[in-house]
């Protein structure tokens, strides 16, 4: 369903494209971001392993995994420094529950973040309870450094609702 990618895509892009970027405004960033999600797919080898790999998504349904990513490059003549991307978890999607648990994480729209085993959810009742994946809303990596000239990739996985 390349729309349905597309659509993830789109919104993943312009989740990270709408942080600010230390003191420079995002459009005069050196720095460049393009979206992409893959699809997860995993079998088994003749010698019963377990194989891992990232393919486009030809057919999405409810349940399948996805890797939703951020390809970043400074195509500038200094560093970026402090450099954040930040994605909204398409509504489509949830954050899957293998994802790394150092992953930095928003529960409430990106007010407050953290890992997700630090950040609660306030029930109607007003008691609080442990915030899950299913209720991640954003996900944001700070990157130290990106030099003149390099490339990286920041991604987290997902799972279509």
């Amino acid at each position: 369903m390349k729309s349905l990618k597309k659509a993830i895509a789109t919104l993943l892009i312009f989740g990270a494209a709408a942080m600010p970027v230390t003191a420079l405004a995002q459009d005069q960033s050196p720095v460049t971001l393009k979206g992409d999600v893959m699809a997860i797919e995993t079998s088994v080898d003749e010698n019963g392993n377990e194989i891992t790999k990232l393919v486009e998504p030809a057919l999405i349904v409810p349940g399948d995994r996805l890797m939703l990513a951020v390809e970043y490059s400074n195509g500038g003549s200094e560093p970026a420094d402090n450099f954040v991307i930040t994605n909204v978890v398409p509504a489509a999607v949830r954050f899957a529950s293998d994802a790394p648990a150092d992953l930095i994480v928003s529960v409430d729209g990106g007010t407050k973040w953290g890992t997700l085993d630090s950040l609660t959810i306030a029930e109607a009742d007003g008691t609080e309870r442990a915030a899950k994946p299913d209720d991640v809303t954003h996900v944001r990596w700070t990157l130290a450094s990106i030099a003149p000239g390099d490339a990286g990739r920041v991604e987290y996985p997902a799972v279509i609702r």
